[in-house]
Parts: structure tokens; C-alpha cells; sequence
């Protein structure tokens, strides 16, 4: 076993602390990565508070990882001792169901074996990336092109991914006509990867000064979500509308500016249910779908694809020291738009 250092929740009420711990060992296939940056997910803190129900206690957050091959097994074939590398949010599946074979493994049948918070085939607890080191299954480890920061790339692997794959699954590119809801984490990525595929994005928020950030990064129009003007002047204006927001709100209140046909997918994840009426769907044969980060070959693809457009998450760097205060600006949006953690500091 190999031991390492972190920052833990060692339960639901505590805030996050310094925690000893051990990997498994290097096997033939396994790559030991160090970690240089990890980002800050909303996510984190949900499962770090037992938001979602389920949490393992203790618990390393963190599954948007970057750093520096330092060893791998005898069978590897993918990567060499010091070439960069990345772990997204699940490091294992089943391989062999329907979802796997085609590259979908965050569908996986079985369900995917989550970077945190889960358990492997030997019933231990998986740690994430507020560490030192970990040790990954070489298929389920993402290259991370030399064209991209560290620390920018590290939000990729899982606000980058869980915008970019729905965009590319629903065909939303020129001549479309986009709204993201929420302008954080994901929705600062949603408005680049949009734009960089041609497409028109308004921005629909709650709040007023997030208005030049989002014209900053590509926005063509801001609307006030607090504003009933919002909902007269834009009915049945989107293609599609992707909706990044992970607090509790009136999905309602979107569907009608979907044009006919019109989608409005999610990928915010809120801890509570939302009431759905149906007749907005039915009187214009619109959906409602959702959507869950991306396959392993697909991830890589985004990474390629930001790459080529020189897209970076937009974050603030931080000492792991400073990840209950991060947390906590988390929560009160406030943070433009990505917390990323420096694991030079745990040293």
C-alpha cells in the first residue's frame, strides 16, 4: 500500500481536515499520478455534506484532477513516467455492458465506480484528488495536451465534460440559438464551448453583475431571471437551454421560451425535486432531458477540443489550507468561476 497525504470530511457536519491515508499499490496496469491542481466541484460539497445521501466517511473530495505521471506498471502502454495526466469523476465500470462497449462508461450498467465516494471491486472506499497521489486503471486516465494550464485544464474534467456532452450529444451548433441558466462553474464553460461551435448563447441569471462577465466570455444577450419582462420578450426564442444551476428552482419557468421541438436539458443537479407541468411540453413537443459528464474517449475529446480553441476554465487558485473558506464562496457564488487547488501546499 502506498501512503499518502490529503484534506478529509470525516462526517457530514465537519468541516474538511488534514488526513493520512493509503492507495492501493501500483499494479500492471495502474498509473500513480501526482497531483499538481485539483478543482473545487459544487458537487464536492454536496457529497462532503451528505447532501445527496450515501456519503463514506472519511471522504477525499475531488474529481477534477491534474498532475505528473511518477510510475506505472509493467503492462502500461499509454503513458510514460513524466507526461501530464488527468482523472474526471469516475475511475473504473463494469467494461463490458452496452454503455461501456460504446464508450458511454458514465452510463455503465452497473453503475460507474466514482473517483470519490464510491466503492471498488474490493469494497474499499475510493479517495479523490484534495491529495497527494492516486493510483488509476490506465484506461480510465485522460492526457492532458501541453496547450492547456494545469490548473486551467483541471475544471475540464468535469465542468468542461458535463457541458461539452451535451452540446455534441443534441447537435448544438451555428444558426442555434442557446440559453444557459446560471453563469458558475459550468455555465461559464457552456457559453466558450458554445461559441466556439458557432452558436448564439444568452445568458439567463438571477443577478445583475454577473451581466459583463457573461458578455466577456461570449455571450450575445443577458436576461434577468427576477424580471417577468425576461419571459414575455424571449417565449419560444431557444433552440435548446441548458441549465447549470444546482440550487432548488421553477423548471417551469424555462420551458416556455423553448421554441417547438425545442430542448431543455439538465445537468445542475439540485438536492431537492422540482413540480413539472405538462401541458408547456406537450403543446409544443419539447423535452426535458438530462445529462451526466462523458465516456473516457469522449472527455479525451473535449480536452483536444479546448486545446485547438484555447478554452480554459476561468478559476482562482488556492492553498488546500483555504478549502472551508472556498466551500463556503461556493455557496455564496462567490468565485468567478472555478476554485482550484494547489497540492504544492500540502507540502
Amino acid at each position: 500500500m502506498l501512503s499518502t497525504q490529503g484534506y478529509a470530511a470525516m462526517t457530514a457536519k465537519a468541516p474538511l481536515q488534514p488526513f493520512s491515508f493509503e492507495r492501493r499499490e501500483v499494479g500492471p496496469r495502474d498509473i500513480l499520478i501526482t497531483i499538481t491542481h485539483c478543482g473545487i466541484c459544487h458537487s464536492d460539497i454536496h457529497q462532503a455534506r451528505d447532501e445527496w445521501g450515501g456519503s463514506i466517511f472519511p471522504m477525499v473530495p475531488g474529481h477534477e484532477i491534474v498532475g505528473t505521471v511518477t510510475r506505472v506498471g509493467s503492462a502500461v502502454k499509454t503513458f510514460n513516467i513524466g507526461e501530464r495526466a488527468g482523472v474526471g469523476c469516475f475511475v473504473d465500470s463494469c467494461r463490458t455492458c452496452g454503455p461501456c462497449r460504446e464508450g458511454s462508461e458514465q452510463y455503465c450498467e452497473a453503475g460507474m465506480l466514482l473517483t470519490y465516494n464510491g466503492r471498488d471491486k474490493d469494497g474499499q472506499p475510493t479517495q479523490g484528488g484534495y491529495s497527494a497521489q492516486i493510483v488509476v486503471d490506465e484506461n480510465y486516465v485522460l492526457r492532458i495536451p501541453s496547450a492547456l494550464s494545469p490548473a486551467g485544464a483541471a475544471p475540464l474534467l468535469c465542468a468542461g465534460i458535463t457541458t461539452y456532452s451535451p452540446l455534441r450529444h443534441w447537435g448544438v451548433g451555428k444558426y442555434h440559438k442557446l440559453a444557459v441558466v446560471g453563469l458558475g462553474g459550468l455555465g461559464h464553460m457552456a457559453i466558450k464551448i458554445a461559441k466556439a461551435l458557432g452558436t448564439e448563447v444568452t445568458v439567463l441569471s438571477t443577478s445583475e453583475r454577473k451581466r459583463q462577465d457573461a458578455m466577456r466570455l461570449g455571450a450575445t444577450d443577458f436576461a434577468l431571471t427576477s424580471q417577468a419582462e425576461t419571459f414575455t420578450r424571449l417565449q419560444r426564442h431557444f433552440d435548446f437551454i441548458l441549465d447549470t444551476v444546482s440550487a432548488p428552482h421553477n423548471y417551469n419557468a424555462y420551458v416556455n421560451l423553448l421554441k417547438t421541438d425545442g430542448t431543455m436539458i439538465l445537468v445542475g443537479a439540485p438536492d431537492k425535486p422540482s413540480p413539472l407541468e405538462p401541458f408547456p411540453l406537450i403543446l409544443h413537443r419539447r423535452r426535458i432531458a438530462g445529462s451526466v459528464i462523458g465516456g473516457i474517449r469522449e472527455t479525451q475529446a473535449m480536452l483536444d477540443f479546448c486545446a485547438t480553441h484555447r478554452i480554459e476554465s476561468d478559476i482562482e487558485v488556492i492553498p488546500i489550507q483555504q478549502v472551508n473558506e472556498a466551500y463556503e464562496r461556493v455557496l455564496k457564488g462567490d468565485v468567478r468561476f472555478r476554485f482550484v487547488i494547489d497540492l504544492a501546499s500540502l507540502k
